[in-house]
């Protein structure tokens, strides 16, 4: 595609130059018309978050997204680049992304009034026009805003030269999207240099009598004030916010897995093949949603969904390792692979005041009852009686994470297992099999059907008789 290259040929051209806030609603109109999603990437949020944030693009409102940690705040926010035309031109060399039609950085007005029409043109991404900031207690308004640039001043311009500006992140991302990232945690009084941007459109420069009327929307992410004591977002600030949109963690664990199947990053090895039963991927999904309910948890904290990721991530790289020292080329996770599940939660989850050392007894509960649930809501009861009356005729199992595929194959013909194998939809590879007759000699155990002594990472089943 030719993009004009002039001034003069940008007119020709016939393109129109609009608001930013005018031009995201446009492209937001044109998706909803058309049955795309506006903002891409975010599972969960269909019927509750993201029709908020389509009210507040529509409305041309900047935006605030208030939640814990780990609910897709800065993921909702970076997909909102996407409602941006993949290109827009500006004037060459400026700083601030001028619009060729009306510029407001001194170096792109004298440029346009000198050359006229032949004004050198530059196209921008969209990428480009999006600029994020954490706020930390130490940003200042020279970060934000801008400052007096030292080096252009001892080279002999006029500190009342305006080309002596160092502009800011927010000027530098005009025509664009600007966000910070945990709003409460920027300074109060640097919370006061954002009003006019939100409210009058244009930013003060200290030392300078100009105002540059600046076009860009506004998006920030927040704790909430209850949880996060590091500091309050200022009242006249969230005022000038249109829109204010609660987020929240998966509301069902089919979601909670839609998301770790989507976020997480399994371990690759060469030569081995990873196959992750479905019901494995609904226990880590589950131990994260009881987490969330459970009176242990601090609760305003928050249980992140990055916990579910790592420790699906956790749960295949032990399962992966296993298989690797024993030989194996199919990896498939196993119960026995849930006791590495303690490494990656203990630090995303802060516990409620409790005596030392419950803390893994807490971790340990949380796993068992999402076994103990997914078992329930996957393997047919009427399948199991005849199992169950093996291991009460003197049926004895022994599993473990030093045992190989091979070890599980006199299990492999246990009574009932062809049809739970059959419901939960995995294959008969040996590994699978292997993984399967844990599962179900867990659930079986916590169901309080069978007997279970535990030593040193091996169990041993046996019958209630």
């Amino acid at each position: 595609m030719h993009r004009p290259g002039t001034l003069g040929e940008l007119r020709e051209s016939g393109w129109v130059s609009r608001p930013v806030k005018q031009e995201i609603r446009e492209n937001a109109v044109a998706r909803i018309a058309t049955g795309e999603p506006v903002v891409e990437g975010v599972v969960g949020y269909e019927d509750t978050v993201l029709p908020q944030v389509e009210h507040a693009l529509l409305a041309a409102h900047d935006l605030i997204l208030l939640g814990e940690r780990g609910q897709a705040k800065t993921r909702t926010i970076r997909s909102l680049v996407g409602l941006l035309d993949e290109w827009m031109p500006v004037v060459a060399g400026s700083e601030i992304n001028d619009d060729p039609y009306a510029p407001i950085s001194q170096h792109a007005r004298l440029l346009v009034a000198e050359r006229g029409d032949e004004t050198p043109i530059e196209w921008v991404h969209r990428e480009r026009r999006y600029s994020e900031k954490l706020a930390t207690p130490d940003t200042s308004i020279a970060d934000l805003i801008g400052e007096v640039d030292p080096i252009k001043v001892a080279e002999g311009r006029y500190l009342s030269d305006e080309l002596t500006i160092h502009y800011g992140l927010v000027p530098r991302t005009n025509r664009g999207i600007f966000a910070i990232n945990e709003l409460p945690d920027l300074a109060e009084r640097i919370q006061v240099g954002l009003l006019n941007v939100l409210e009058e459109r244009d930013v003060q420069i200290r030392g300078y009598k100009i105002r540059l009327p600046i076009d860009l929307v506004l998006v920030a992410t927040a704790n909430p004030e209850d949880y996060t004591n590091r500091g309050r977002i200022i009242t006249p600030l969230k005022d000038r916010f249109g829109a204010q949109v609660r987020t929240h963690y998966p509301l069902a664990v089919e979601i909670e897995m839609d998301v770790i199947t989507q976020e997480a990053e399994p371990v690759e090895a060469p030569g081995v093949e990873v196959v992750v039963p479905e019901f494995m991927t609904e226990i880590v999904a589950a131990v994260s949603q009881n987490a969330r309910r459970s009176p242990h948890v601090n609760q305003r904290s928050g249980v992140s969904v990055r916990m579910s990721i790592a420790n699906y991530e956790t749960m295949i790289a032990s399962a992966t390792r296993r298989s690797l020292r024993n030989g194996e080329t199919r990896v498939v996770p196993r119960i026995s692979d849930l006791e590495s599940l303690v490494a990656s939660t203990s630090g995303k989850i802060e516990f409620e005041t409790v005596d030392d050392g419950r803390e893994g007894e807490i971790l340990e509960r949380l796993v068992m009852a999402a076994v103990l649930e997914t078992f329930r809501a996957n393997v047919d009861p009427g399948n199991l009686p005849d199992l169950v009356k093996a291991f009460d005729e003197g049926l004895v199992a022994h599993t473990g994470p030093d045992l190989s595929v091979e070890d599980y194959a006199a299990l492999a013909a246990l009574p009932g297992l062809a049809a739970v194998l059959a419901d939960l939809e995995v294959g008969d590879s040996p590994a699978e099999v292997a993984s399967v007759v844990e599962f179900v000699l867990e659930g079986l155990h916590l169901a309080k059907r069978l007997n279970k002594d535990a030593v040193g990472g091996r169990a041993t089943y046996r019958g209630r008789g």
